[in-house]
């Protein structure tokens, strides 16, 4: 898949996206849901020279809102926190947009699963993606997704992979490894009048495949309007994430998956 130029040089303006998360567990139990979920994109950079173009509240309350503090070391500037993060590990020419996925506070209460960092060379070239991981727990985790040398950009649509090494889940051991794999798509056709995204992530345990997931949604401008309108359609958003993780649990409890206790965290924050 091609990467979509339009998206990453000419429109670096503040996008909503509306879809799902699906997640199938493929034993030794079958559980599988999906839930309708809206999101942010931001484009970093661009806030960072121009904050006004953000519609909804930044580090301040609101219907919903976007903090800082969520991200990275909690500090109150989480693109110097992930430009910290690119230069400690040694990825250089980061010079292009570096766009945010992840949900917003919702009436000052938010938790994400995971956030996906997508950083871009000025010429758009996808050149690394970070994939911010928070457990349950409070503890938080980053996997730093790179292309295989000696290439310099990743590919919208390759697979992608990486060691398990935080736990996520009390019925998933810490051990095998993530594929991911990310599509973004502009909207250039009769038939796909919306930008799309999609972000993968399937979990293979030492017995193999076990669980499939994954967050899609179509895009469209970040504006007052449309944050009413994805506030009001699922005001209970935020909550709605925790209540849910917490009801998937007790399914596979009563389905007698067993259950696994938390390892210590990782020493390093972030795993190559």
């Amino acid at each position: 898949m091609t990467r979509p130029p339009s998206l990453e040089a000419a429109c670096p303006h503040p996008l909503i996206g509306l879809g799902l998360v699906r997640h199938t567990r493929l034993r030794p139990a079958a559980n599988a849901f999906n839930y309708r979920v809206f999101f942010l994109l931001l484009p970093m950079r661009t806030l960072g020279r121009d904050p006004t173009a953000l519609q909804i509240p930044r580090n301040q309350r609101g219907l919903l809102s976007f903090f800082d503090t969520d991200h990275g070391e909690g500090s109150g500037d989480c693109l110097a926190w992930i430009e910290r993060l690119l230069a400690t590990e040694g990825v250089d020419g980061i010079d292009g947009e570096i766009w945010l996925q992840t949900f917003p506070r919702v009436l000052g209460f938010v938790f994400n699963p995971v956030s996906f960092w997508y950083c871009h060379r000025a010429d758009g070239a996808l050149a690394a993606v970070v994939a911010e991981v928070n457990n349950t727990f409070g503890e938080r985790h980053c996997y730093l997704l790179l292309p295989d040398a000696p290439r310099r950009s990743l590919r919208w649509g390759e697979q992608m992979r990486a060691t398990k090494v935080f736990h996520v889940s009390p019925f998933c051991k810490t051990e095998g490894g993530y594929r991911f794999r990310f599509l973004r798509t502009a909207a250039s056709t009769p038939t796909l009048p919306r930008a799309r995204i999609v972000a993968r992530i399937d979990h293979d345990d030492n017995a193999g495949p076990l669980l499939l997931t994954s967050l899609s949604g179509e895009l469209e401008p970040l504006t007052k309007i449309s944050a009413r309108r994805a506030f009001l359609s699922h005001p209970m958003h935020s909550f709605g994430v925790v209540v849910r993780i917490h009801w998937q649990a007790l399914k596979l409890w009563g389905k007698r998956v067993p259950f696994v206790a938390k390892p210590t965290p990782p020493h390093e924050h972030v795993t190559r």
